[in-house]
């Protein structure tokens, strides 16, 4: 797949996947708990595509983007 594609997939899948989270006061989103998810509902292709950085470095980014935690990077 295309990176492009891939980020627009992720970040899409970084929200749908905190909307099924509890979220009780201090939440930190996993991204390990989200590539989980990933595997569990068939959707890690997107983790598979051509990048400088690597492709899960470059999710865990757009992860961080979606839910507020670039902070963290």
């Amino acid at each position: 797949m295309k990176r492009p594609e891939c980020q627009a997939a992720i970040r899409r899948l970084t929200r749908d996947w905190a909307a099924g989270q509890d979220r009780p006061v201090g939440w930190n989103p996993s991204f390990v708990e989200f590539v989980d998810w990933l595997k569990e509902t068939g959707n890690s292709q997107f983790l598979e595509f051509r990048s400088t950085m690597g492709a899960r470095n470059d999710a865990e980014q757009w992860f961080d983007q979606e839910l507020g935690q670039t902070w963290r990077n």
